[in-house]
């Protein structure tokens, strides 16, 4: 059996976990909904498509990398049953406070451009939403009862959801 704290668990424990919460909301659900069906594109714009295929890309590779720093700089996962050690504030997030539900709902986004369904919008919108509630009434409690004034720094100098033009240093 892994021990807690250790990089092994840590990896394995955010692949399962990525496979779970993201592969559930940003895959299995829109092809529940949609079947990945190609519709007419919904804006009529060239490239629309295109931005899209880059959407999904750009979300997915920004959403491994925020999962990787989980495992690998803060010793845990996204998980709450198996929580980082240190408050992880590297790459992404030193621009948002969110960046994995961005990624996911950037994900969603990309597969409505690229598949032409405005019912991939409107799911989009509802994960923003509930993505915004859980994160101001659990994820934003917990972390400040678990990482204290690093935390209440963190989030004085990071936007939940709207990415800083800069990234932040610990020493603002």
């Amino acid at each position: 059996m892994l021990e807690k704290g250790t990089p092994a668990r840590a990896i394995l424990g955010s692949l399962a976990f990525f496979l779970v919460a993201p592969g559930l909301v940003a895959g299995l659900v829109p092809f529940a909904l949609v079947g990945w069906t190609l519709q007419p594109p919904l804006l009529g714009l060239p490239g629309e498509r295109l931005v899209g295929v880059a959407a999904v890309g750009v979300g997915l590779a920004c959403l491994l990398d925020c999962f990787a720093r989980f495992a690998l700089e803060g010793r845990g996962t996204p998980g709450p049953v198996e929580q980082t050690e240190v408050l992880v504030a590297s790459g992404l997030y030193r621009f948002v406070r969110n960046p994995m539900y961005v990624c996911v709902v950037t994900i969603v986004l990309g597969q409505a451009l690229l598949l032409g369904q405005a019912s991939l919008l409107a799911y989009a919108g509802a994960l923003l939403a509930a993505f915004h509630l859980f994160v101001r009434l659990y994820e934003e409690p917990t972390l400040g009862r678990r990482f204290g004034g690093s935390y209440e720094t963190y989030c004085a100098h990071v936007r939940r959801w709207w990415p800083r033009p800069t990234p932040w240093r610990e020493s603002e």
